[in-house]
C-alpha cells in the first residue's frame, strides 16, 4: 500500500511537470482546433443593425465550423439571410427586410477538424427594447410645506435597462441636494419641500443606451403651499371652509421612505457591484450615516453617492457579506434600519482554465479543471463535445473529478476535452485539446534579437521553444564555457533567462540551446544595457504675476545610443494648444501668463526602455480685483462706518485696504487718501469733518500691488460748523528793514469746517507792547505790516473765522521786523602764527545793535601779498574764510612758508556784509624747500661724471645746502653701498670721481633749509667702457679683410638694387610676401639678447634701477624716458633698404618715426657685430 502511494505520487509530480510545461503548437503541425474569438454569452443586439455572431478558431489542418440554435443543428444553407464568413465560423444576419427578433435564441458553434473538435459557448442572442413610456396624465401635486414627497419616473422596461435622470424643460438637470435625491430606481425623493419646490416641469428622461434613444415621461407640476394658503385656495370650492385647521408642520424627527421597516436583505454575486440605499424623511433634513456592524468598510472599494443615501461596493467578494446599518438622524432623533447582505458567486476559475497538453508517444500529463462557486458548482467532461461518458474507451485516460490524467499515451489520441462548471448563477465552459506528436525541438524566438534594458532593472532574455518531448532549455553566455545556472542568473520553467538587476557587464551574446530525444537546436541572441534616464535639474515652484513670462527647466541625462523625447503635461493631460507655450528642448516657457495657466506642470522624458518625471506647481498671482458692495452705516454728525466685500486676491493674500474720500463740495474729481485698515477687516469707523460733501472708495494691496478702486459710495454730506483748528506754519520777518511779514499755512477746504472762511491776525511788539494789533483778512496766507522798527522781536497770532464761528484760541508765533547791514566791524583784531602753514586769528564779537540784524557770523579776508625770498614773483590772490554763529577766533590753513600775508575781518547778517576790520599783516616762516628744479648728467668719463640741477622752484625760505646720494646698480637689478655728498646753497653742479668704467648708477638730490630737506629728485647715468677694450672691438672692426668682407657684401646689394629697378621699369612688382622674406634676412635684423645687446627693463618705482638702462650719447638720462628699453631703438643706424629702395621700417614692429628720433641716442658700447651693422647701414 505504501510503495502504491510512492508510485502515484511520482506520477503526479510528473504529470504536474507536464502541466506547467504547456507549449504553445506552432501552426505548421498537426494540432485540434482552438477557438480565438466569439461572441459574449449575452449577446444584446441592436435590431437597426445586421447581426454578427463570431467564432474564430485555429487548427492545423483548418478546422470546419458549424452551429446549432436553440440546441438543434443550424442549416445554414436553408437561411438566404444568413452567410458565414470565409475560413471562419462568423455567421452574418442581414436583417434587411427582417425582423431582429426573428433570431433570438441561444447559438453554439463547433470547429472540428481530423485530430477533435472544439465548441464555444451558449451565446444568447436579444434583441435591445427601448419601448414608449405609456400615454398618461399626471394631475397637479399639491403639498403642504414642509412634508415629504415622492416623484415617482416608473419608465418603461428595456433591455438592457434604461439609465433616468430628472430635468426641467429647458433640458437643465434639476438640482440636487441633501434634501432632494434620486432613488436607484429613478424616483425623486424630497425628505421635506420648500416653497421653491414649486414648479410645474418635473421631467422624468429614460435613456436607452443600446439605441441611443431618450423617452420622456409627462411633466410633473408640484404647488407647494404653507398653511394659509391651502386654506385660502380650497374655501373658493367648499364655500370658505377651513379645511386645514391644524397648526403648521412642525419639526420631526427622521424615518425612511426607503427601505421599509427595521431591516431587510439583498443578495449580490462575487465580482459584481453592491448598492444599498437609505433614503429618510425628516425636518430638519436628516443626515445618512453607514457603518458594517459586523466589520470594516473596505475602504478602497467603497463610494457613497446621492449626498451619503447610496453606499457602493465594487468588486464585491465573500468577505462583504453580512449586516449593514444605515442610520438618519437629526436634531430631534435618530432611525436605524439593517441591510442583510448575501454574497453569492457564480463560478469561477481557481488557477485559471485548462491548459492545452502536447505529449510524446507514452508519455504521461494532466487536465485541470479547478472551479469554485457559491453554491459549490457541478463539474462534466466532454470530449470533441460529446460527454465523456459517451465516448470511446480509453485505457490510458482516467478521469477524477476536476482532473482527466494521461498516461502512456499513444500516437493517434489527440483530442478536443471540454470542462463545464455550472451553477444556478452561471457557468464556465473551457476548450483543452491533447496533441499528441513526436517533433525535434526548435526555437521560435527570432535569431539575433537584441534586447534592450535599462541598468538595475530586471533583464528577460527569452527562449520560446517547442519540441515533443518537452525540449530542455540551457544558456551560455559569449562562450560555452558554462551554463547559466546561478547568480545572477535565473532559468524559469518556460526557458526565459532572468538577469534580475543587470549591469553594464552583463551586456553581451547569449547563446540558447534546447534539447530533447529527437535532436537539439541553439539560437544567439543579444543583451544591450543602457544607462538610466535621469532628470538631473527638476522644474522649480513658480509664482509669477499675470502677463509674464515664468520658464520651467527640466535638464536630463539618458544613454547616448537611446533616443529621447521631451513632453510636458498640464494636470496631467496635454498642454494647451497655444502659441505662448514654448517648448524647447530642455525648458518649458509661458509668455503672458493668464490665471488659467495655473496647475502642475510634469516634464516627462522617455527613451524606448524608461522614462523619468518630475512635476512642478505654477501658482499665478495678480493685483487683488476691486473691493465691492460698499456700504455706509451707523451714519453720526463726524464719522461713519464703511463695509465693503473684499475682491478676489489672486493667489496673494491681500494686506490692507486703502480708504480714499472725494469732497464734491470743495474739490470734485480728486481723490485724497483717508486711513488704511489690515487686510483682515472689511469694515472702517471713518472720521470725518464739518461741511464736506463726502464719497468713498476702497482699494485693495497685496504683494503683487494695489487693486482697482472700487465703485465710489454714495454721497454722504456733513454739517457745517465754526473751525476747529488755525493755520499752522505762522512765522514772522522781514523783507525790508522797516516792515514785518507775517505768513501761514491756509486750512483746506476739509478743514474750514464751513463757508466764508477767513483769518484774523494780530502781532504785538515782544516785551514793550501789551495789546494786541489786529486785522481780518481774507483766505489769504500773508499779511504784511508797515512801519516797524528795525529787527525787534513779534509776538504772532492767526485765528481761522468763518460763518459759524472762529476757530480756538491761537498759540502765540514769534519773528523778527526786517534787517539792516550791520554798521560796524569787529574790533582788537590780533594773529597768532602758528607754523609755516597755519595761523589763528581772535577779534572781539559785534554788538547786536550793531549787527541790525540776525547774527550770521563772520569773514576773515586774506591774500599773500608776496614771498620773503628775493627770487619769488609778487603776486595777489584773495582768499575768503567763513566762521558762520558768534566766534571769536579762527584758523586760516593752507599758508604758503615764508612769506608775507594780509587779512580783515567783518560780521555779516541776512541782509549782508559789515564794514572791514583795519588789514593788518603777519609773516609766515620758514619751511622745507620743494624738490629741485632739474637733474641732468653731462660729461660720462670712464672714471667720472658731472651733476647739474636747478634749485627748487618753492624754496620755502633761506637754502643752507644740498644733499647728494648716489649708488652703483648690478645687471640684476641690486643696489650698491650709497654714498653721501654734502653740497652748498650757492652750486648747482659737481663732478663725481673715481667711478667704476662702465657702471650704471643712481642719483638722489634734494634741498635744504632751516627747516630741514625737503623731497629728492632721482637721476641715472653710466659711466663708458674701458678704453682698451673699446680699442679692441675697434681694432677688429678696421681689419682688411673685415673691410673686403664688407665691400663684396655692399656689392652683392648693389647688383641686386640694379636688378630690382629694371623689374620695376618692366611692370613686375614684388608682394609683400617676398618683402617680408626679405626682411627676414638676419643680416638685416637688428640684434637681439644673443648678439650681447642689453634686454628690457621699466623702472616703476624711484629706487629700483633699471635693468639694462644705457646712457644716451650726450650723458643725460631724461626722466620721462626711463621706461624705455634697448629693443625699441632701430640698432646699427636708420639707413636700412630693401632690394626695392623702400624703407624697411614700413614691415618692422616699430615706427620710423621713433627709429629716427632716437636711433642717434644710441650709445651702445661698440662691438665687432655692431660694427658690421654700422657699415651696412653706411653703405
Amino acid at each position: 500500500m505504501m510503495e502504491r502511494r510512492r508510485t502515484d505520487a511520482a506520477l503526479l509530480v510528473l504529470l504536474l511537470g507536464h502541466l506547467i510545461s504547456a507549449l504553445e503548437v506552432p501552426l505548421d503541425l498537426p494540432q485540434p482546433p482552438t477557438i480565438t474569438h466569439q461572441s459574449p454569452k449575452d449577446y444584446i443586439i441592436d435590431p437597426r443593425e445586421n447581426i454578427i455572431i463570431h467564432c474564430e478558431a485555429k487548427g492545423k489542418p483548418h478546422p470546419s465550423f458549424s452551429w446549432t440554435r436553440n440546441g438543434t443543428h443550424f442549416d445554414i444553407d436553408q437561411e438566404p439571410k444568413v452567410t458565414m464568413r470565409p475560413r471562419s465560423g462568423t455567421l452574418v444576419v442581414d436583417i434587411s427586410g427582417e425582423k431582429a427578433e426573428h433570431y433570438e435564441g441561444v447559438y453554439q458553434c463547433t470547429a472540428r477538424n481530423e485530430h477533435g473538435t472544439a465548441v464555444s459557448n451558449n451565446i444568447v442572442i436579444r434583441q435591445s427594447r427601448s419601448p414608449l413610456w405609456s400615454k398618461e396624465r399626471n394631475e397637479p401635486i399639491v403639498v403642504q410645506e414642509g412634508v415629504s414627497l415622492v416623484l415617482q419616473c416608473r419608465p418603461p422596461a428595456g433591455l438592457p435597462p434604461p439609465i433616468i435622470f430628472w430635468m426641467d424643460n429647458n433640458f437643465q438637470r434639476l438640482p440636487q441636494s441633501n434634501r432632494v435625491s434620486q432613488a436607484l430606481n429613478g424616483d425623486l425623493y424630497f425628505s421635506n419641500v420648500l416653497k421653491e419646490d414649486s414648479r410645474n416641469d418635473y421631467i422624468c428622461y429614460a435613456r436607452f443606451p443600446h439605441t441611443q434613444t431618450i423617452q420622456q415621461k409627462q411633466p410633473i407640476t408640484v404647488r407647494v403651499l404653507n398653511l394659509d394658503a391651502i386654506n385660502e385656495t380650497m374655501a373658493a370650492f367648499y364655500n370658505d371652509t377651513d379645511l386645514f385647521s391644524e397648526a403648521p408642520v412642525d419639526e420631526r424627527k427622521p424615518s425612511f421612505l426607503i427601505p421599509s421597516g427595521p431591516s431587510s436583505s439583498k443578495m449580490v454575486l462575487r465580482g459584481q457591484v453592491l448598492e444599498m440605499e437609505c433614503i429618510a424623511e425628516g425636518l430638519p433634513t436628516p443626515d445618512i450615516s453607514w457603518t458594517k456592524v459586523s466589520g470594516e468598510l473596505p475602504a478602497k472599494r467603497t463610494s457613497f453617492l446621492h449626498y451619503h443615501k447610496t453606499l457602493r461596493i465594487v468588486n464585491v467578494s465573500e468577505s462583504d457579506s453580512g449586516d449593514y446599518r444605515c442610520t438618519a438622524g437629526n436634531r430631534l432623533g435618530s432611525v436605524h434600519h439593517t441591510i442583510r447582505v448575501a454574497v453569492k458567486a457564480a463560478p469561477y476559475w481557481i488557477s485559471g482554465p485548462p491548459k492545452n497538453l502536447v505529449l510524446a508517444p507514452r508519455e504521461t500529463g494532466l487536465l485541470i479543471c479547478r472551479a469554485s462557486g457559491t453554491p459549490k458548482p457541478t463539474i462534466t467532461w466532454a470530449m470533441n463535445g460529446i460527454p465523456i461518458e459517451n465516448s470511446p474507451k480509453d485505457l490510458s485516460r482516467k478521469v477524477e473529478d476536476d482532473t482527466v490524467m494521461f498516461t502512456d499515451v499513444q500516437s493517434g489520441s489527440s483530442a478536443v476535452y471540454q470542462c463545464n462548471v455550472s451553477n444556478e448563477y452561471g457557468y464556465l465552459l473551457s476548450n483543452a485539446f491533447v496533441n499528441v506528436l513526436s517533433e525535434p525541438p526548435r526555437v521560435l524566438t527570432p535569431a539575433n534579437k537584441v534586447y534592450q534594458v535599462i541598468r538595475n532593472h530586471q533583464a528577460l532574455i527569452d527562449c520560446s521553444s517547442f519540441g515533443s518531448p518537452i525540449p530542455k532549455i540551457t544558456w551560455f553566455k559569449d562562450s560555452r564555457s558554462s551554463t547559466l545556472d546561478g547568480d545572477p542568473y535565473i532559468l524559469h520553467d518556460n526557458g526565459t533567462l532572468e538577469v534580475h538587476v543587470a549591469q553594464a557587464r552583463n551586456s553581451g551574446k547569449y547563446i540558447c540551446v534546447a534539447r530533447n530525444t529527437l535532436g537539439i537546436y541553439e539560437n544567439h541572441v543579444y543583451l544591450e544595457v543602457k544607462e538610466p534616464t535621469r532628470i538631473l535639474k527638476q522644474p522649480e515652484y513658480k509664482v509669477v504675476q499675470r502677463g509674464r513670462s515664468v520658464e520651467f527647466e527640466c535638464k536630463v541625462k539618458h544613454d547616448p545610443s537611446l533616443i529621447p523625447t521631451m513632453t510636458w503635461l498640464k494636470d496631467n493631460g496635454e498642454l494647451p494648444d497655444d502659441e505662448r507655450f514654448i517648448v524647447d528642448s530642455d525648458s518649458l516657457t509661458i509668455a503672458d501668463v493668464v490665471e488659467s495657466d495655473e496647475g502642475v506642470y510634469t516634464c516627462i522624458m522617455n527613451t524606448t526602455l524608461d522614462h523619468d518625471s518630475a512635476s512642478a506647481e505654477l501658482t499665478v498671482v495678480d493685483r487683488p480685483d476691486a473691493p465691492t458692495d460698499l456700504e455706509l452705516t451707523d451714519q453720526r454728525e463726524k464719522s461713519v462706518q464703511l463695509t465693503w466685500t473684499p475682491g478676489d486676491e489672486h493667489n496673494s493674500p491681500i494686506q490692507k485696504f486703502l480708504i480714499q474720500y472725494e469732497d464734491s463740495l470743495h474739490h470734485r474729481g480728486h481723490w485724497h487718501n483717508l486711513t488704511e485698515v489690515p487686510g483682515t477687516k472689511t469694515t472702517a469707523r471713518l472720521k470725518l469733518s464739518p461741511y464736506v460733501h463726502y464719497t468713498f472708495r476702497v482699494l485693495a494691496l497685496n504683494a503683487v500691488g494695489l487693486s482697482h478702486p472700487s465703485f465710489p459710495s454714495r454721497m454722504y454730506k456733513t454739517n457745517p460748523s465754526g473751525p476747529d483748528e488755525n493755520p499752522t506754519g505762522v512765522e514772522g520777518f522781514g523783507t525790508e528793514h522797516d516792515n514785518l511779514v507775517i505768513t501761514w499755512k491756509p486750512l483746506s477746504g476739509l478743514q474750514s469746517n464751513g463757508p466764508g472762511l477767513q483769518y484774523k491776525v494780530m502781532w504785538r511788539q515782544k516785551e514793550v507792547e501789551k495789546d494786541w494789533t489786529s486785522v481780518t483778512v481774507a483766505n489769504v496766507s500773508k499779511f504784511v505790516v508797515s512801519g516797524t522798527p528795525t529787527f525787534v522781536p513779534y509776538e504772532l497770532r492767526v485765528q481761522a473765522v468763518n460763518e459759524y464761528g472762529v476757530g480756538p484760541e491761537p498759540a502765540i508765533a514769534h519773528g523778527h521786523s526786517g534787517e539792516d547791514l550791520p554798521v560796524a566791524a569787529p574790533d582788537n583784531v590780533q594773529v597768532l602764527v602758528l607754523n609755516s602753514s597755519l595761523a589763528e586769528v581772535h577779534w572781539d564779537p559785534v554788538p547786536p545793535k550793531a549787527i541790525r540784524g540776525r547774527l550770521k557770523g563772520y569773514k576773515v579776508y586774506y591774500w599773500r601779498e608776496r614771498s620773503l625770498h628775493k627770487h619769488n614773483p609778487h603776486h595777489v590772490e584773495k582768499q575768503i574764510l567763513t566762521f558762520s554763529g558768534n566766534h571769536s577766533h579762527g584758523m586760516l590753513p593752507g599758508l604758503h612758508p615764508f612769506s608775507l600775508y594780509s587779512f580783515n575781518i567783518r560780521v555779516y547778517n541776512g541782509k549782508g556784509e559789515g564794514p572791514a576790520s583795519p588789514s593788518q599783516q603777519f609773516e609766515t616762516p620758514e619751511g622745507v624747500p620743494g624738490i629741485p628744479s632739474s637733474l641732468t648728467v653731462t660729461n660720462p668719463n670712464l672714471d667720472s661724471l658731472t651733476l647739474e640741477w636747478a634749485p627748487p622752484h618753492d624754496r620755502n625760505g633761506r637754502l643752507t645746502g644740498y644733499t647728494l646720494k648716489y649708488q652703483p646698480v648690478n645687471n640684476s637689478n641690486e643696489l650698491g653701498p650709497v654714498k653721501e655728498v654734502a653740497l652748498p646753497a650757492n652750486e648747482t653742479s659737481v663732478t663725481l670721481l673715481n667711478l667704476k668704467y662702465s657702471t650704471r648708477y643712481k642719483f638722489y638730490l634734494n634741498a635744504k633749509t632751516v627747516r630741514g630737506a625737503g623731497p629728492a629728485i632721482s637721476q641715472e647715468a653710466v659711466t663708458i667702457m674701458d678704453e682698451a677694450v673699446a680699442s679692441r672691438q675697434v681694432d677688429i672692426a678696421t681689419q682688411g679683410w673685415f673691410i673686403g668682407l664688407m665691400c663684396a657684401i655692399a656689392l652683392l646689394i648693389l647688383i641686386l638694387l640694379i636688378i630690382c629697378f629694371i623689374q620695376r621699369n618692366k611692370g613686375g612688382k614684388y608682394p609683400v610676401k617676398e618683402k617680408e622674406d626679405a626682411h627676414t634676412d638676419p643680416e638685416f635684423q637688428p640684434m637681439k639678447d644673443d648678439d650681447c645687446t642689453f634686454g628690457e627693463y621699466s623702472d616703476n618705482e624711484d629706487h629700483k634701477p633699471l635693468k639694462g638702462s644705457r646712457t644716451p650719447s650726450n650723458g643725460t638720462v631724461k626722466r620721462d624716458d626711463s621706461d624705455d628699453s634697448l629693443v625699441d631703438y632701430g640698432e646699427g643706424g636708420d639707413g636700412q633698404f630693401n632690394e626695392d629702395g623702400s624703407f624697411i621700417g614700413q614691415y618692422s614692429g616699430k615706427s620710423a618715426s621713433r627709429e629716427t628720433a632716437e636711433g642717434h641716442e644710441s650709445s651702445e658700447a661698440p662691438s665687432p657685430i655692431n660694427a658690421m651693422n654700422s657699415l651696412n647701414s653706411f653703405v
